[in-house]
């Protein structure tokens, strides 16, 4: 059934509720990068470059995982154009442990949300019909230095995301160049 999550949400349309100009919710969430746990805070990350903020199902299944290796295989790309990356969905820490580790490949943090708190003030949760779960609509946000949404992206399959948040993040670095 996990398997269907990832794969089956082409049937449920996501929608990003906020839109570029928005303000971002701030938020501290449980996080792993490399296996190791420590505190993700958006204000933190915030103070260093736009922040990649993108929300997915599941971890360990195939979309999640295929999403996640090419965020890994771009994160340079991300990091010459001044931004990070954090991954977040409502696992529990102990899965985003090992999930940074395999599938992000130890090259950026997962964060753990299993309250939704912050999937909710992002508005990107919905219950599965047939289990009445809750999981994170694929979501991607980048956000700039000061808090603001400068992009948003919604699609069930993750090709797009990595390619249309780096473009947003390079357009942004264009337009603060020195």
């Amino acid at each position: 059934m996990v398997l269907s999550i990832c794969l089956g949400l082409s049937g449920t349309p996501a929608w990003a509720a906020l839109k570029p100009g928005d303000a971002a919710p701030d938020f501290t969430v449980d996080a792993a990068l490399g296996g190791k746990e420590f505190k993700f805070s958006l204000a933190e990350a915030l103070k260093k470059g736009p922040v990649v903020l993108y929300f997915y199902p599941k971890s360990f299944t195939s979309v999640c995982t295929l999403e996640a290796h090419e965020f890994a295989d771009n994160i340079e790309n991300f990091a010459a154009a001044g931004a990070s990356v954090i991954g977040l969905s409502g696992d529990k820490i102990a899965v985003q442990r090992d999930f940074s580790t395999k599938e992000c490949r130890d090259k950026f943090p997962v964060g753990a949300d299993p309250s939704f708190s912050v999937i909710k003030a992002y508005d990107a949760a919905f219950t599965l019909p047939v289990a009445g779960a809750l999981f994170a609509h694929r979501i991607s946000y980048v956000i700039s230095p000061d808090g603001k949404i400068l992009y948003a992206y919604s699609d069930s399959s993750a090709e797009k995301h990595i390619e249309n948040a780096l473009a947003a993040v390079r357009k942004w670095h264009e337009d603060h160049k020195p």
